[in-house]
């Protein structure tokens, strides 16, 4: 074989993996969950070994602190320096300082409480499959603002504007309510059922006066605040996944139930192209500096071009869970049972042909 030839098969074993590098790998010694891990400028929050919260250092994955927070949580959320926790044994709301993880307050909630939103100056929990109230939080302090007098049942809260959206799952209202009393500030009415996803999104936010709604097996629908028109944005011609529209890379991302996701443009609706690599993706489109980067749940990254298609393919884990964006150059991956920080390399390193 000439060095030529043998540069050239050399380099395309190596483009498998040249677009990212894994920075490191924790061993969390249980089954990983994205709803359990939470991002500031310079930590990785995330629960691990059944009761453990620790904070890894961005870069290195090193160690900054470790504290017991109880089992499983249900959502680890990070606002400011303050870090809030609801884990599934304690029956209560927890609030740490996110750079030392010293407990700041915490406020008992009934069993099985789950959701975590907030905003400026309030805390919002409660509200999943109608097992708790709906009750707010003084952010600052702890003390209980109000709460409704039955259990409600409400796909994940969204911040759009100055209030918070919730809506039953299944139903065709939702509602927009004031975060620091409850009380309803406008309603719509959905043309197709809103959908059941349990603790994952239903809302998107596209700026201070919009947001996309997931209504039905295909449906997208547009609401401004300041309207009380909604208007059907995108029909599929598939059935979506039950889950909100991605609002990333100046895209609308809509994943499907088939496993690919289509790309839709903001403004108009147009399905622009499709992501359809006949492996199931996992939910998450992350735009990085060597362009778009998706995961499949058998392990792999590839990185797309600006239609959707494949470039390049890089084995990272025998399976991965969730993939999230950490920065232009920074992918954050949960597998089976580690945390993984992986570098996304400049786009024109991984176009160099090695010299023979």
């Amino acid at each position: 074989m000439s060095h030529k030839v043998f540069a050239e098969v050399i380099f395309v074993w190596w483009t498998g993996w040249v677009f990212c590098q894994t920075l490191w790998e924790r061993q969390l010694h249980q089954r990983g969950c994205i709803k359990a891990v939470a991002l500031t400028p310079e930590s990785v929050v995330v629960h691990e070994r059944n009761t453990r919260l620790v904070s890894l250092d961005r870069p290195t994955g090193s160690l900054r602190w470790d504290v017991s927070v109880g089992r499983w949580p249900r959502a680890v959320h990070v606002t400011g320096d303050r870090c809030l926790v609801i884990a599934q044994n304690t029956h209560q709301l927890s609030c740490l300082n996110v750079r030392t993880g010293a407990l700041l307050w915490n406020t008992a909630i009934p069993p099985a409480t789950g959701h975590l939103v907030t905003t400026a100056d309030t805390v919002l929990a409660g509200g999943w499959r109608n097992y708790s109230p709906l009750m707010a939080f003084d952010l600052e302090t702890g003390a209980r603002r109000w709460e409704t007098t039955d259990c409600v049942d409400t796909v994940l809260p969204a911040l759009v504007g100055d209030g918070v959206l919730i809506g039953v799952p299944g139903d065709t209202v939702i509602r927009l309510i004031r975060p620091g009393d409850g009380e309803e500030l406008s309603r719509w009415r959905l043309p197709e059922p809103l959908i059941s996803c349990d603790d994952q999104p239903a809302f998107t936010p596209i700026g201070p006066d919009r947001f996309l709604a997931r209504c039905g097996p295909r449906s997208v629908v547009d609401i401004r605040l300041s309207s009380a028109i909604v208007r059907e944005f995108v029909r599929a011609e598939a059935d979506l996944a039950a889950t909100a529209v991605e609002y990333n890379a100046g895209m609308l991302w809509l994943r499907e139930l088939r496993g690919g996701y289509l790309a839709v443009d903001p403004v108009d609706g147009r399905v622009l192209w499709r992501v359809n690599v006949r492996e199931a993706l996992v939910d998450h489109v992350a735009m990085t500096r060597a362009g778009l980067v998706v995961a499949t749940h058998t392990g792999a990254l590839l990185r797309l071009d600006s239609v959707g298609q494949v470039l390049e393919r890089t084995a990272v884990a025998r399976r991965i869970s969730a993939l999230r964006t950490a920065g232009p150059s920074e992918l954050l991956v949960q597998t089976k049972g580690t945390l993984l920080a992986a570098e996304v390399l400049d786009l024109n390193q991984t176009e160099e042909m090695p010299s023979n």
